[in-house]
């Protein structure tokens, strides 16, 4: 199982989530009602905190290579992070479940949680540990402090 720890880019997961969720959609219908405006107000949530995560860091000059945590250059926690440790993968879940209301389908929903249990088990939890090893004690209090998703 740790092979797949930061192999693959959370950009592909997020497409390949949508994928599946497509799939299913299309193959199994659980309907519920679909909520095409808060489905685009959920998505632009979701693509403006992804967007001010990787701006956070651009400004910080630190890497936003999720699969080179080892390269950050130094520990960013003001702006959005003061709120989630990982804005990009909750705007991602954001964008995702903007998908799920849109298409108004039950059967879509166990894709978000799939979603989330991946990115914790495979992305987030060794980021951490690679983290927490370069930066040592404010990384530590700062996972104390600030919730992993929101």
């Amino acid at each position: 199982m740790n092979r797949l720890e930061l192999k693959i880019p959370p950009v592909v997961v997020v497409l390949l989530i949508t994928l599946a969720m497509y799939l299913t959609d299309k193959l199994v219908q659980w309907p519920l009602v679909s909520y095409p405006q808060f489905a685009t107000t959920l998505s632009v949530i979701g693509l403006a905190v992804a967007v001010l995560g990787v701006w956070q860091f651009r400004r910080a000059h630190t890497t936003v290579d999720p699969r080179a945590p080892q390269a950050s250059s130094q520990l960013v926690t003001g702006g959005i992070y003061r709120w989630t440790r990982n804005p990009m993968y909750l705007g991602f879940l954001l964008v995702l479940a903007g998908f799920a209301t849109k298409w108004g389908n039950l059967a879509v929903v166990p894709w978000l949680i799939v979603y989330v249990l991946y990115m914790n088990r495979f992305q987030i939890v060794p980021e951490e540990r690679i983290l927490s090893a370069k930066f040592g004690t404010p990384y530590k209090k700062y996972l104390k402090q600030v919730r992993r998703w929101f």
